[in-house]
């Protein structure tokens, strides 16, 4: 039985923390905001409404934020279309146990972050027309054909951040390396104060 979710202010006394999810054994969600129980369904909007909350597991208070969010994830995937090729997922998942896995995550979300910067000044530059509202494939296309200069500007934009990313993390590693091996070849040592 799917039960809706309920608007509450915050009770008073309250700070102005994360709003609290409880997990529990049976795989139900409590809202401690509402007093309630909510869905998965819920939830996701709540990230769709930039919420700030946090899952807790009920009996021991581990923090179980990740794995609704990977959930929510893994549901959208399997739902309808996903957003993610599957040569895209083995990829990620090589990158699991990988020396450059904390670099790798670091280069995605500053990737993330200026993708949803450019989704901004798109919508600045649209006068907020199209913000919010799904396009089809035909009122894209027709969109594209007249805005193509500005979205190739910004578009060439996305593309020289995100390869300034990927340069910075590549001296990031280079600077590392370089540290850890100050008397291999091919590691020349630091330059600068240390």
């Amino acid at each position: 039985m799917a039960t809706t979710r309920r608007t509450a202010q915050p009770a008073p006394g309250t700070t102005d923390g994360p709003r609290v999810l409880k997990k529990y054994p049976n795989r139900r969600l409590y809202d401690t905001q509402t007093s309630a129980y909510i869905t998965l369904a819920d939830v996701k909007q709540m990230v769709l409404d930039a919420e700030h909350f946090e899952v807790r597991d009920a009996k021991t208070g581990e923090d179980l934020t990740r794995a609704i969010l990977l959930q929510i994830i893994l549901e959208e995937e399997t739902a309808g279309v996903p957003m993610f090729s599957t040569q895209t997922l083995a990829q990620i998942i090589r990158f699991y146990g990988h020396t450059m896995q904390g670099l790798m995550g670091t280069y995605l979300e500053k990737n993330l972050q200026t993708f949803i910067e450019l989704q901004k000044r798109f919508a600045e530059q649209t006068g907020g027309l199209y913000e919010g509202k799904a396009f089809n494939p035909e009122a894209w296309s027709q969109f594209m054909a007249l805005q193509t200069p500005m979205m190739q500007g910004m578009m060439s934009n996305y593309l020289d951040q995100s390869k300034h990313l990927f340069v910075q993390m590549q001296e990031q590693m280079q600077k590392q390396a370089s540290s850890f091996f100050p008397n291999v070849p091919g590691f020349p040592p630091p330059s600068g104060p240390r």
